[in-house]
């Protein structure tokens, strides 16, 4: 039977994992607990950092949802000029050995970054946010690259991720459900925590023929 923490526990707990988390400064993220619900606030210099935050409390046994009202403030000293970051993030595009860079385009305004393009697969668009949200003076980034996969047979698509599934071993695998349409993919169904939804979540974006990824999986301590 799944052990039950009341909001106490996991705002302990949360803490502790903004703690262990040596990306975050624990003393700049503020932690409320509302029936297994929790709140992020704070102002935090990145945001990648803000991201790392975010991840901390869902990775956190007892933690339903995240509300994150994190705010991202630029110290002046580290502050980069739209140009000098649009640089940067095209350099970022350029070392990422699984990016495709020719495809993709950036626009940056205020710090906040805008990508654009086409790629062939759900996991380089993935992979094209990860290469520049840690990026000094980067605020927001708001991932709009079309994914272009090849067309594949779409019961194809569904049984090579549930294979993928079951070879994570997966522990709520069997209660997933898993609808393929033109290469949208929509999970849905129960999981144990927010690390059992992302390997759900990784096992669906690099098969092949998948376009998008609508996640519609819930966190329930009795899945």
């Amino acid at each position: 039977m799944p052990v039950v923490k009341g909001d106490v526990q996991v705002k302990s707990d949360v803490l502790e994992e903004l703690k262990w988390d040596s990306r975050v400064d624990e003393a700049d993220v503020g932690v409320e607990v509302d029936a297994g619900v929790v709140t992020l606030t704070g102002t935090l210099s990145n945001y990648g950092t803000r991201l790392a935050a975010r991840e901390a409390a869902h990775r956190v046994l007892g933690v339903l949802d995240v509300a994150d009202d994190i705010q991202v403030k630029v110290p002046s000293s580290g502050v980069l000029n739209d140009t000098d970051l649009a640089q940067a993030v095209r350099g970022a595009l350029n070392w990422g050995a699984r990016v495709p860079e020719e495809r993709i385009r950036s626009t940056v305004t205020d710090g906040h970054v805008i990508l654009e393009g086409e790629v062939e697969s759900w996991s380089q668009r993935a992979d094209a946010e990860q290469a520049v949200r840690n990026l000094r003076g980067v605020k927001g980034v708001l991932d709009n690259i079309r994914v272009a996969a090849p067309r594949v047979d779409s019961h194809l698509i569904r049984s090579a991720i549930e294979r993928a599934l079951e070879r994570r071993a997966v522990r709520g695998a069997k209660g997933i459900t898993v609808l393929v349409d033109e290469g949208t993919v929509t999970l849905l169904g129960d999981v144990h925590d927010w690390s059992e939804e992302q390997a759900v979540l990784q096992a669906a974006s690099h098969v092949p023929g998948v376009r998008s990824v609508k996640n519609e999986l819930g966190i329930s301590l009795s899945a």
